[in-house]
């Protein structure tokens, strides 16, 4: 207990600092992020109310309907911005009232009056990342599923849903646009079907307006058969689809990453590897799912500048915009990174780590820098 003490000594000599500091952020970043949220939920309800009030039987409660689930997507995308401006306005509300300088000559570093706020931005990143993952993915699906239904009222619960799949199946490869269920029944949408000789050549080809299971069995309906060696072409309206494979099958296929919580799209991956597909999108996205809420750790160091160095007339603001100049750059590298390793461009790992590295080294490098 001694030595426990001792290290929280080390690295917290004043609780009463520590909680004073902690508590500036606090109050800071929840005001903030209830201003920011709320505002930007303003513009966006502005800009697509007239879209929901069109659909037949809408009201009042559609709007609200809009509003819960979009909340959790604004607030989710805006907790590492709003974590910047808290840091920014807490420092430099502490360098206005020269608090920090009472901190310095009390003996304490850089470091130790930056770790309260460090702590809770340790906790804010934790629970930014259990609330993506009760919270957000779900209300991804459901305002994606209304959305596509034109906001239409009393629609039924959204299917399960899967996008773009690629199936090999002995000779035959299979494409499908979309596969979704919805209780037993399993349809896929926008079927191509090529089948391959004993060469590997196509020699056959097969375009479904769309595929249903029904009752333990495949059928294709709205389809185009195309013979490559007789060049024939022949519609029909429905055909039975003679294959084995099951609906899991297809729904396993692929995983939407905004839809699914980091166990499942673990899962998928290592099912999809298993099948000899390209997975490093995947990867990326799963990586992102953890350093996109690590990333408010960072906000800290990159806003301590507006506290640390002698307050004059201008510096302080101009401190305070260089902070904030980077943060911004944290976040356009980031997404440019983020695109980059979900074309493929860069390796998965890279894409999702490297602008938290490299703006963790820059952050140590100001804080250094301004430690005389």
């Amino acid at each position: 207990m001694s030595a426990l003490s001792t290290t929280r000594r080390f690295f917290l000599p004043s609780m009463s600092m520590a909680r004073y500091v902690a508590g500036l952020y606090v109050a800071r970043f929840l005001g903030l992020l209830v201003g920011l949220v709320a505002t930007l939920q303003l513009l966006d309800l502005l800009t697509v109310s007239d879209d929901i009030l069109a659909a037949d039987g809408s009201s009042s409660a559609q709007i609200f309907y809009y509003l819960k689930l979009r909340l959790p997507q604004l607030t989710s995308q805006f907790i590492p911005f709003t974590a910047l401006l808290a840091t920014l306005l807490a420092m430099a509300t502490l360098n206005q009232h020269s608090e920090i300088v009472v901190m310095k000559a009390s003996g304490l570093s850089s470091h130790r009056i930056l770790l309260p706020m460090g702590l809770v931005c340790g906790i804010i990143a934790v629970l930014h990342f259990a609330f993506n993952e009760t919270v957000l993915i779900g209300a991804n699906a459901e305002l994606k599923y209304w959305e596509d239904n034109d906001y239409a009222v009393g629609l039924a619960p959204p299917p399960e849903f899967s996008a773009h799949a690629r199936i090999v199946d002995g000779r035959n490869i299979i494409l499908t646009g979309a596969v979704r269920r919805n209780g037993p029944v399993v349809i896929l949408e926008q079927v191509s079907i090529y089948s391959r000789d004993e060469t590997g050549k196509v020699a056959n080809l097969v375009r479904a307006n769309f595929a249903a299971y029904i009752d333990n069995k495949w059928k294709l309906f709205d389809l185009r058969r195309f013979d490559v060696t007789t060049h024939s072409f022949v519609p029909e309206e429905s055909s039975d689809w003679d294959i084995t494979l099951p609906p899991e099958r297809f729904l396993n296929a692929t995983i939407e990453p905004d839809f699914s919580t980091a166990i499942s799209l673990y899962r998928a991956i290592k099912r999809l590897s298993a099948e000899g597909r390209q997975v490093n999108s995947l990867i990326a996205s799963l990586l992102q799912k953890f350093t996109g809420p690590a990333s408010t750790l960072l906000m800290p160091l990159l806003g301590a500048i507006a506290g640390f160095g002698i307050h004059r007339a201008g510096s302080l603001l101009l401190r305070v915009v260089t902070g904030m100049a980077l943060g911004f750059t944290f976040f356009v590298a980031d997404n440019f990174m983020m695109a980059m390793g979900e074309f493929g461009v860069a390796p998965p790992f890279l894409a999702a780590t490297a602008p938290f590295l490299l703006f963790l080294t820059v952050g140590m490098a100001v804080i250094f820098y301004t430690e005389e």
